[in-house]
């Protein structure tokens, strides 16, 4: 007759080993379910949205407007906190304090690919600390003049400044700033000469052309509003590759004769490195519902921002790009690193 044949038993060392097999196996796998986790109940407490500018700018309207939607499509309070300083460093530091969990995010804007170049040493990379979400909204400069320039157009102001160079003045907020620089950038691209005066602050800009102390302004539509509402100031041209619908009868400034110019702006919302890439994905789609909506559309406008979401991809590729093209706009106009 046949021995039947022994049934091995695993040995100690075998057991040992399957066991902690088993276990990296399930540590392995643990980030990943987690992340699901989170996803699936997020968000289940307030989320913070940090913003690098004071109350009731163009970037503070847009996200308390977006910010309130959010809220209610989601379920939870999307508290917009402001933390204005130079180069946005405040704000970042306050936005990368906590945990990459999506409770914490963060607006940046054009402002912030102006300042990689512009800083000696800013205190975080945007390309690295952070990751995109998705653009919110993006606005036009307007360039305008005052009521008694005599200046109609801002044709008749290049032709003014060919003529007589450097005796013109165009008047914008800080050095640096995105409308500071977008004057910089008509110097080049319309190849005239002009003084470009900076101002502490926006009121103290629009009062200086009325006066006319510089012949030609820069600054967001919802800065110069109510001046050109009450015909202190006429809007001449705005900063888009197209015509902006917050200005649709208002000529761009290369239709106008400066040469190959676009300035737009932006802003967008990104989230710390490291954020689980389901609760970007769900933020992405909450955001394009949201700016989706009629009602959001035209608040938006009213502010002079037009609803523009974005793929996450498309974010980051806009940022990587404005940082190259300011970055060559700062050089070029010779501004000292800040």
């Amino acid at each position: 007759m046949k021995e039947m044949p022994k049934t091995q038993v695993p040995s100690a060392l075998s057991r040992r080993t399957f066991g902690a097999a088993a276990v990296a196996l399930a540590l392995s796998t643990l980030p990943i379910a987690t992340s699901a986790a989170q996803a699936q109940t997020y968000p289940n407490r307030p989320v913070r949205v940090i913003l690098p500018f004071a109350a009731g700018g163009v970037a503070d309207a847009t996200a308390r407007v977006v910010a309130e939607k959010l809220g209610d499509k989601l379920g939870q309070r999307f508290v917009v906190e402001n933390f204005p300083g130079p180069g946005g460093m405040a704000a970042a530091r306050t936005a990368l304090s906590g945990s990459p969990d999506g409770y914490i995010l963060a607006m940046l804007t054009n402002g912030t690919a102006v300042s990689v170049p512009l800083f000696k040493s800013l205190s975080f990379d945007p390309l690295k600390d952070f990751v995109p979400i998705s653009n919110l909204g993006n606005f036009d400069f307007i360039f305008a003049t005052g009521a008694e320039s005599g200046i109609k157009s801002l044709a008749d102001f290049l032709k003014a400044s060919r003529e007589k160079p450097g005796n013109l003045n165009v008047g914008t907020i800080a050095v640096g700033s995105t409308q500071n620089l977008s004057a910089e950038l008509l110097k080049t691209t319309a190849k005239v000469d002009f003084q470009i005066v900076p101002y502490k602050t926006t009121p103290d800009l629009v009062i200086g052309t009325i006066r006319n102390d510089v012949q030609l302004m820069v600054d967001s539509y919802v800065a110069m509003k109510a001046p050109i509402l009450d015909k202190k100031l006429v809007a001449l041209a705005s900063s888009g590759a197209v015509r902006s619908p917050v200005t649709p009868d208002l000529p761009t400034v290369k239709e106008a004769g400066g040469g190959d110019f676009e300035a737009s702006s932006w802003n967008g919302l990104f989230a710390p490195a490291g954020t689980p890439n389901e609760v970007i994905q769900l933020l992405n789609k909450s955001i394009r519902d949201v700016l989706a909506d009629g009602e959001i559309k035209q608040r938006l406008l009213e502010l002079g921002i037009e609803a523009a979401p974005s793929t996450p991809e498309e974010l980051s590729a806009r940022l990587r790009s404005d940082i190259v093209k300011w970055g060559k706009v700062i050089e070029q106009a010779k501004i000292p690193k800040q």
